[in-house]
């Protein structure tokens, strides 16, 4: 699982830090002097899967350039309820001033790594695999598919550069599958993977044809998709997607597809329970 890189992470962290201090917090600014350091931890309250531990420490690092944390586990590690997760020192002011923004984030982070560790376990024994889709956060989109291969997920593309996907409104104004195909095929490169989201067994027949690398079987019903399985018969990789939920998980990936992809996984996750203490016997004042 690589990690995402500073620069990338630091602008998403800026921006949400702006959001929430602007330019002055008036609770911390009247009452925390400078000049005192103290120490914090960070407890789970539930049992999952940890996510974003890195993100949250560069919270701290970019409001204090002192700022030190022992983490405990590491980003897919799995936690029970009451684990430490990290213990980690600086001045007081920039500990409380980037509490909320860092939990925030480590907690969707986890809830997504969570949620994704369950759709996983639910898949063990099938062949398919669970992905995610483009239907994330503005701007946290990274974090949310770092999050997913975190709980061992399989990310689906992250923009619309990655690939082609001819979608329902593509072919609608395309004049059909196939010329949508043969357009893309004759403007791209060699390296662009095509996929065509179908709505029944005779676009299926069509994307076959046409030449797609991908077929997405749409909102299909469990009957549809065996027959769809059978019509490809393995010359193109086959993903369901639509109405993905983890208590139908284990009927779709039966039906034989190759990709199960859920929306779930990113737009509507809960965020994990974690505290953040400070140690009040720790507050000391700087010489």
């Amino acid at each position: 699982m690589a990690q995402l890189p500073d620069f990338y992470v630091d602008d998403i962290i800026k921006r949400a830090l702006a959001e929430d201090i602007n330019y002055i917090d008036v609770t911390t600014d009247n009452l925390i002097s400078d000049d005192i350091r103290g120490t914090a931890f960070i407890i789970s309250k539930a049992d999952g899967v940890l996510c974003g531990i890195n993100v949250f420490r560069r919270v701290f690092s970019l409001l204090d350039s002192s700022f030190e944390m022992k983490a405990f586990y590491k980003d897919g590690d799995t936690i029970e309820k009451g684990s430490l997760i990290a213990k980690f020192s600086g001045k007081t002011a920039m500990l409380l001033k980037g509490e909320r923004t860092a939990l925030n984030l480590l907690q969707h982070m986890s809830g997504i790594a969570t949620e994704t560790a369950l759709y996983v376990k639910e898949l063990k024994g099938y062949d398919a695999e669970i992905a995610d889709t483009r239907k994330t956060i503005p701007s946290l989109r990274a974090l949310q598919k770092y999050a997913v291969a975190a709980g061992g997920g399989k990310n689906h593309r992250f923009n619309l550069s990655d690939a082609a996907m001819i979608k329902d409104n593509h072919i609608d104004a395309c004049k059909g599958i196939t010329a949508a195909v043969q357009t893309l095929k004759e403007k791209t490169g060699h390296t662009v993977t095509i996929e065509v989201e179908t709505r029944n067994l005779d676009e299926v027949n069509e994307a076959l044809k046409a030449g797609a690398d991908i077929i997405m079987l749409d909102n299909m019903t469990n009957d549809m998709m065996r027959e769809a399985v059978k019509l490809v018969n393995k010359k193109a990789v086959l993903e369901a997607s639509g109405n993905i939920t983890l208590s139908r998980l284990r009927e779709v990936a039966d039906t034989g597809v190759d990709i199960i992809s859920s929306g779930a996984l990113t737009n509507s996750v809960k965020a994990f329970d974690i505290s953040m203490k400070i140690d009040k016997t720790s507050l000391e004042y700087e010489n």
